[in-house]
């Protein structure tokens, strides 16, 4: 074995690895040679002092080379016209669509047969939320899939990675780009890597991070945080024959051990496989854990970066056209350091799904509008994904310095919206349920519906217009909209998960409900709540895949003398959307002084109408306008 030395030698050792597992054809090597500068530095930097390094970057191209060959040619095609259009994400037709497959359809067959309702929708782009074979194949816990025991089976009561392939096939017809989680800081307890690891497999033993005693648990530890300390404290746990590895989430998720470059090169083939199966955008999950580091947090770590860089520059030889979309619930300034055309194109947006929550609960949008002035731009050829819920819980990622320059101490105001939307604040509206609480700190995270959460379950009045209001929201500020699926419908929270002696002890089971087939039967009734927030938000959906101002990511903020008045400007050609929100409970009046820069006819895209502005804007409670201006 030999480190990594120089760029050309390395370069000739992987091409020489690639010949000899299989043709290398001119197009690969096109884009061998402007990648493979990158990945050897890239290389350099994480594994330049390993003497298996220079061994592993050229099995790894050997690899990718292998999974070029065995490339459909329908994908090769996808691939071509993703190189023609590499903003293909930013159009304003972009919706996307997020479910568990057998939550929503029972199965991938059943997920097949909605693809007729996907197109309905108007979806572009559908996230099935994890589906390959985990521990809870056989009835035990798998964190809702996120435990892996295998990345190239799906889990067997969904189906066959042969349906997924077909799935995918028809989703493209249909032009809906399929979606998957790629957990890749951790598998499952079960995986073949992990339990040979623990054998003691020479080839597998370093894949994990494992000791004898607790001296270097014990160092770590030190500086790390208890993510999940209801399951396990710490971030070891204890395998049956006393030794520890290393566990950040639940006690059957061991992390993998990036440092050994073997763990990267197997990992970028299990991306490949799910390249060539027809998976166009994988979900980076948990992107921020990836890197341990002693001494540190062991988050967010520098080369967490330059490890999603490499795989993507392994993927820009092999699968050109998969993007990646990071998952980083962090600080603010974090989430954006992940985001560039050469790591993560995409990433959701959690700063504006939490403050838009946050904006209901105060009816005051001044937290949110700092955010979409401050934090919202992203470097060229990205964008964000926005969403009102996941399927995750809702973490108050605001940043402490901007709730402290408006004045707000940012630990009591968190504990004012756990309070809030788990029902304990008097005269709420919001019916959630507290996920990990901490009695001793006080911290929580929230679960629920969106409906649940914005009233409709408690009866409010103003339930339904919060609804179309936080959409109204993510379909406009730029980027990808996402539909948790069901919110189209008004779903209410599902709380017979408290029954489930598997699920009772994760309270995010209680926004994870069945797809609601009554609610979606009731689509077309405007009488019930189904029909009318469905019908409200097809709207929305129909209006942005009309106007082009909405492509994109670029917004502008503007201010109104309203504090529960978010505003923003999508600017065109020559022409400009201006959105405003109101978020409080009491009508508004935004005056014509206000609206003064623009000329003075604007076109209601929303009701298809004239407006004047010199007779200026009234907002009634939770309502919004997507105003067609020109710019004085």
């Amino acid at each position: 074995m030999t480190v990594l030395t120089t760029l050309e030698t390395d370069r000739a050792a992987a091409l020489s690895a690639a010949d000899a597992a299989g043709r290398v054809d001119d197009a690969f090597l096109t884009r061998f040679e402007g990648e493979f500068p990158r990945l050897h530095a890239l290389f350099s930097r994480l594994y330049g002092d390993r003497e298996d390094g220079q061994e592993q970057l050229a099995r790894t191209i050997a690899e990718a080379s292998a999974a070029w060959n065995a490339r459909p040619l329908e994908l090769r095609a996808r691939d071509a016209q993703r190189a023609a259009d590499p903003d293909w994400f930013q159009s304003e037709r972009m919706l996307g669509g997020v479910c568990y497959v057998d939550r929503f359809a029972g199965n991938l067959a059943g997920i097949h047969d909605q693809i007729p309702y996907f197109r309905e929708l108007g979806l572009t782009y559908l996230h099935l939320m994890p589906l390959f074979a985990s521990p809870a194949d056989h009835g035990a816990d798998a964190d809702g899939g996120y435990a892996v025991s295998s990345y190239r089976e799906v889990a067997r009561s969904l189906g066959t990675m042969e349906q997924l392939t077909r799935l995918a096939a028809d989703l493209r017809t249909a032009g809906i780009s399929l979606v998957v989680d790629f957990i890749f800081n951790h598998t499952s307890n079960e995986h073949e890597w992990a339990q040979k690891a623990v054998a003691g497999d020479p080839d597998f033993e370093d894949f994990y991070l494992i000791f004898d005693d607790r001296e270097m648990p014990d160092a770590y530890e030190r500086t790390t945080r208890e993510i999940f300390p209801d399951d396990h404290r710490g971030s070891f746990v204890q395998l049956d024959d006393g030794r520890w590895i290393w566990s950040t989430f639940y006690h059957y998720q061991w992390d993998l051990n990036y440092a050994n470059p073997a763990v990267f090169r197997a990992m970028a083939g299990e991306m490949l496989f799910l390249a060539n199966r027809g998976v166009e955008v994988l979900r980076m999950d948990a992107v921020a854990f990836i890197w341990k580091r002693l001494g540190t947090s062991c988050e967010s770590l520098p080369e967490a970066h330059l490890l999603l860089q490499a795989f993507n520059a392994v993927l820009a030889m092999a699968a050109p056209g998969m993007v990646f979309k990071s998952e980083a619930i962090v600080h603010p300034d974090e989430v954006v350091s992940y985001i560039s055309r050469d790591e993560c194109e995409l990433s959701y947006n959690p700063l504006q799904m939490a403050l838009t929550w946050e904006a209901l609960a105060t009816r005051d949008a001044r937290l949110l509008q700092d955010a979409l002035e401050r934090r919202h731009a992203l470097p060229a050829g990205t964008a964000w994904v926005n969403y009102v819920r996941s399927h995750d819980d809702i973490g108050w990622t605001f940043a402490d310095e901007d709730a402290a320059a408006l004045g707000i101490d940012g630990y009591a105001h968190r504990q004012f919206l756990n309070r809030f939307y788990t029902g304990r604040h008097e005269g709420g509206f919001a019916r959630g349920v507290a996920f990990q609480e901490n009695p001793e700190t006080g911290d929580a995270r929230v679960t629920g519906t969106t409906a649940s959460l914005a009233g409709v379950e408690a009866g409010d009045s103003g339930g339904e217009d919060r609804i179309v209001l936080a959409h109204g929201l993510a379909l406009s500020t730029g980027g990808i909209p996402l539909l948790y699926l069901g919110d189209e419908v008004a779903q209410l929270n599902d709380y017979s998960y408290a029954d489930d002696p598997v699920r009772r002890g994760d309270t995010r089971w209680v926004h994870r409900g069945n797809r609601p087939r009554d609610a979606y039967a009731d689509r077309d009734d405007l009488g019930t709540p189904a029909g009318r927030v469905y019908r409200r938000l097809t709207k929305l959906v129909s209006v942005r895949q009309t106007t082009p101002e909405l492509a994109g990511n670029h917004l502008i903020g503007f201010r109104t003398p309203h504090a529960s008045v978010v505003g923003y400007q999508r600017p065109g050609d020559g022409t400009t959307v201006l959105a405003l929100a109101n978020v409080g409970d009491a009508a508004v009046q935004i005056d014509h002084g206000t609206l003064a820069g623009f000329e003075r006819v604007a076109f209601d895209l929303l009701n298809d109408i004239e407006r004047d502005l010199e007779q200026g804007i009234a907002l009634a409670p939770h309502a919004f306008v997507w105003l067609r201006v020109t710019p004085r």
